[in-house]
């Protein structure tokens, strides 16, 4: 039932057993789009919905895996006058809370992270920042206020255009498969099935987040807009530079060649995946990533050959072809 706070309404779901997803949690869907999250979001919902929103507020956004956290410290440093120092001092999760974040951690897990805080002084606000209301953080955090989410406008403050939104768009065959390995990765998703059967669950709307293209195409129907920024990952990995200038026009920063050079070798792939500031590298030392896993992994463009066979490639095609009908939305991938 929707509430006087929230306009949406919220319906448990029943997975059926032919789906395999993360932690086989109870999920719900919200809203007429029926987006799908776990069933710990339904007590964050309305606290985000209604969250005060800043001119001077900063959103980095996308579907899970499209290249966010390369957009995140990207829009981080033109922001901030190309403050490298304070980048690789400060990890990226502290600069931007991950707005729904919390949901991620059901209750045993959030006690033992709480638990673990309690016997290790040093680490421990990192600790109690993991499990943490984001909303609180945000709220907290002086101006301007970096937020990262993969919730669509929609779910989002009606009003959240008021700040400076940066979209990210990735083509999806690429973004889940990297959500697959991302999934494996964590220990806290429990997930024992494999490449196949989470790209099924995707497709049919039953992973966190899903629908993809809800999610991408309301940030691309806003795409005009003065405030929101939309990016394709494709076009970052093809030529970053002009997609740093779009970016430092979009905040209406000046730099120079000297510096935009700088900034593009810090972005380069194999230096930013070996950035520890980058890496969520609290997730492994609390026991919640399996050490040997990354989370920034490859960071490839059309990747998910690989992984498909025939008979995916051909449904994936069906997919995205029916999901593109009726809009101008076209993947770089894709052309």
């Amino acid at each position: 039932m929707a509430s006087n706070n929230y306009p949406y309404e919220i319906k448990d779901v029943d997975i059926p057993e032919t789906i395999v997803t993360r932690n086989h949690d109870e999920i719900i869907r919200i809203g007429p789009k029926g987006y799908i999250f776990p069933k710990t979001f339904r007590d964050m919902a309305a606290d985000i919905y209604n969250m005060e929103v800043k001119p001077t507020d900063v959103y980095v956004f996308s579907y899970p895996r499209s290249g966010t956290t390369w957009t995140q410290e990207l829009v981080w440093l033109v922001v901030n006058d190309l403050d490298y120092e304070t980048a690789l001092k400060i990890p990226l999760t502290d600069r931007y809370p991950f707005l729904e974040g919390p949901m991620l951690f059901n209750e045993s897990t959030k006690k033992k992270i709480l638990d673990r805080s309690k016997e290790n002084e040093s680490e421990a606000k990192d600790l109690q920042n993991v499990v943490k209301s984001a909303v609180e953080l945000v709220n907290e955090m002086p101006s301007p206020r970096f937020i990262k989410t993969h919730l669509p406008l929609s779910l989002l403050p009606p009003n959240a255009l008021e700040a400076k939104m940066v979209y990210v768009a990735r083509d999806p065959r690429d973004a889940i498969v990297s959500y697959y390995h991302l999934i494996k990765s964590m220990k806290i998703a429990n997930f024992d099935g494999d490449f196949k059967q989470f790209w099924i669950a995707a497709v049919k709307n039953y992973q966190s987040w899903s629908p993809y293209f809800e999610n991408v195409k309301e940030a691309w129907e806003k795409r005009n807009h003065p405030n929101l920024l939309f990016l394709f990952y494709e076009d970052m990995r093809k030529d970053l530079e002009s997609s740093v200038r779009r970016v430092c026009d979009f905040f209406g920063k000046k730099y120079s060649d000297d510096q935009i050079a700088k900034l593009c070798d810090h972005l380069t792939f194999d230096k930013f995946k070996n950035n520890p500031s980058v890496n969520y590298d609290l997730m492994k030392k609390i026991g919640l990533m399996h050490t040997d896993q990354e989370f920034v992994r490859k960071g490839k463009t059309g990747g998910w050959r690989e992984y498909f066979d025939e008979e995916m490639t051909a449904e994936a095609d069906k997919w995205i072809q029916e999901n593109l009908r009726d809009t101008d939305l076209r993947f770089p991938s894709m052309q």
